[in-house]
């Protein structure tokens, strides 16, 4: 599952660096157009996504992961490859709003993985795993980067597209998903019943909630990273030096990701969260004041160690809170509110940067991180209040 996930991460990041530069190639359109268009179609595909998250946990719960992961990697492979004959921003726009029914490989995976691992040992597994998004994630923008300004965008959405192709092909053969009677025996219950188990666990909704504040803040910037870069160098291969810029992310989040699993699993996943929200806003606000793309490169460095652990406490926090038989389905809900912060955040950002310029981005997403750690911490109290008034 590590191979699968860092294929299909490498090949989905492929793309990111020069989304907003491939809109450029539509037509003559001014940056304001550019950046509002990249904000809305990097986000749009998580609208539907956001809807069908929840179905896929259930459909997994019920008759397991493994045939959603094939279906979401055929899914992906050919939503991509349509993607590089696309002439017109509607075209691409209606693409990726079809494309998020089957942007569910990954939070699939990690729902697969997290419902046959022992709770005490989720933080550090569920870390490990999230190594391989990371991998992929860190030499994505890169291989993306090199291809786009050697051969071109269409050639690079080809073989992006073949790219998940073979990940699907891994998880046919080389995947075997263990069974539990559990699921079977049981009389599942409705998806009504399901939500009020979520919202009667006051931490399980707040860390929902910070899943999608997180969500938003880093998924506001993405879109514009590129024409940020374009601002910072004359040099003329922007699109490396876009993979470049993102692929630093990955670095920190490489170094550390399984280690801040490691302590939740020590600590508390909510301690966890808290030290990683603000040491995130601290290192997301200088973004907006560097000159030149160096600095850029290392404060974003520095914001990928402290980002990177976050998913993998999220995710093992719901793991030892949800009923192992809805535990698909919950996870599945945590992931409708991230998909729902990835499409808040791209509009927030094309709005902000095409009224007030793209640092003030930077400046919201740390705000972001400081309201998350508020809501976080003020759960925390409460809980813990509550447990005193009982005992």
């Amino acid at each position: 599952m590590w191979i699968c996930n860092f294929i299909i991460a490498a090949s989905m990041t492929m793309v990111l660096p020069f989304l907003s530069l491939y809109i450029s190639t539509f037509g003559d359109f001014s940056a304001e157009y550019v950046q509002r268009w990249s904000g809305f179609i990097f986000g749009v595909t998580f609208v539907t996504a956001f809807f069908m998250s929840p179905i896929w946990g259930r459909i997994g719960d019920k008759y397991g992961f493994k045939p959603i992961l094939i279906i979401n990697g055929l899914g992906i492979a050919s939503s991509i490859f349509l993607m590089g004959f696309m002439h017109h921003v509607h075209g691409l726009f209606l693409l990726r709003l079809v494309m998020g029914i089957v942007t569910g490989f990954i939070p699939t995976s990690i729902a697969l993985i997290a419902k046959q691992t022992p709770k005490k040992e989720a933080g550090e597994t569920l870390g490990t795993l999230q190594m391989g998004t990371v991998s992929g994630t860190l030499f994505g923008p890169l291989i993306g980067g090199v291809m786009a300004d050697s051969f071109g965008f269409q050639y690079t959405f080809i073989i992006t597209s073949l790219s998940i192709v073979l990940a699907t092909m891994v998880v046919i053969f080389g995947i075997v998903e263990k069974s539990n009677g559990l699921n079977k025996v049981k009389e599942r219950p409705s998806r009504k019943a399901v939500i009020q188990l979520i919202l009667q666990r006051r931490m399980l909704v707040s860390v929902m909630a910070i899943a999608f504040i997180v969500q938003a803040g880093l998924f506001s910037i993405q879109p514009l990273l590129s024409l940020y870069v374009s601002q910072l160098t004359k040099a003329d291969s922007v699109a490396f030096l876009s993979g470049l810029a993102f692929s630093a992310t990955g670095f920190g989040n490489l170094l550390l990701t399984r280690k801040w699993g490691k302590l939740g699993d020590e600590i508390g996943f909510d301690k966890v969260l808290m030290i990683l929200l603000v040491l995130s806003a601290v290192l997301i606000v200088p973004q907006a004041l560097v000159t030149d793309l160096w600095q850029l490169v290392i404060l974003r460095f520095l914001f990928g160690m402290a980002v990177g652990g976050m998913l993998p406490c999220i995710t093992a926090y719901i793991r030892t809170e949800a009923p192992f038989e809805l535990q698909g389905e919950v996870l599945g809900y945590n992931q409708s509110f991230r998909f729902l912060g990835n499409v808040v955040g791209p509009v927030i950002g094309g709005v902000l940067s095409g009224y007030i310029g793209i640092s003030s981005v930077f400046y919201v997403t740390g705000f972001l991180f400081l309201l998350a750690f508020g809501v976080l911490w003020w759960s925390s109290k409460q809980s813990e209040a509550k447990i005193k008034e009982i005992y």
